[in-house]
């Protein structure tokens, strides 16, 4: 799709107003498709049941899940006990049809990270494993109506430690601008595809005016830039689920 240039100086909030109060790092999930987990080659698939159980053992323990922008805004006030982020990476068509009304049913709601370079068309930088249809425009919009944070994923799903000075812009850059004219809001969050990241891309992602960015295990880098997440899948039921929340170690403190 075509890109407009970025809309001039960023509205969203300071990165230094979303900084926690001491205390235990954020949890935040990360999810990719909901439905069939037949042929899952990458183990990024969940079934609906399984999700609908994992929300549901969420909300036994007190918890409820919530978009990152607002944990960490939850967070910074002193207000986030109780909250646990939520992403689903790609866009996913599926995320209206299954993921959707069950964050509905358990009163939570996510981050749904988007590629606007590939409105409407599929997973083509899976070599392996089923073609799964994206979001629409209009499905990123019909999100958005339901509470959903829409972040971005960068234009076309690239490993950002691999390109040039002027892809990373556009990527970074662009995707956001691009993301604005489909929903007609900011757009606070960015997430590393295939979860690579290098000082260069956090400093595209710092420049672009996000407020923060997700990665994926904890690495190298650390911060409101590199949130680590704990990938959750199809294999976690309640112990697992248990264990993953009692490892999670890492800060936001920033890059």
């Amino acid at each position: 799709m075509p890109v407009s240039a970025d809309h001039g100086p960023s509205t969203a909030p300071r990165p230094d107003r979303l900084r926690r109060r001491p205390g235990p790092p954020p949890w935040v999930a990360m999810y990719h498709s909901v439905g069939d987990c037949s042929d899952d080659p990458y183990r990024v698939t969940v079934s609906p049941g399984r999700l609908d159980r994992q929300l549901g053992w969420l909300r036994r323990r007190g918890l409820r899940g919530v978009g990152v922008h607002e944990l960490l805004a939850a967070r910074a006030r002193g207000e986030g006990q109780g909250l646990v982020g939520l992403t689903f990476d790609d866009g996913y068509a599926d995320f209206l049809t299954h993921a959707l009304p069950l964050l509905r049913r358990h009163a939570c709601s996510a981050t749904l990270f988007v590629l606007p370079g590939r409105l409407g068309g599929e997973n083509a930088w899976d070599p392996d494993g089923p073609r799964k249809p994206l979001l629409s425009a209009e499905g990123i919009r019909r999100a958005a109506a339901e509470g959903v944070e829409i972040g971005s994923h960068g234009l076309t799903h690239v490993d950002l430690t691999r390109t040039d000075d002027a892809l990373l812009r556009a990527e970074v850059r662009d995707s956001r601008a691009a993301l604005r004219e489909v929903t007609g809001a900011d757009v606070h969050g960015f997430c590393y595809p295939y979860g690579r990241l290098d000082r260069r891309a956090v400093g595209a992602v710092r420049d672009a005016g996000y407020s923060y960015a997700c990665a994926t295990g904890p690495g190298d880098l650390c911060g409101l830039f590199a949130l680590p997440r704990v990938h959750i899948g199809e294999r976690d039921t309640a112990w697992r689920l248990r264990l993953k929340q009692l490892l999670r170690r890492h800060s936001v403190e920033g890059v």
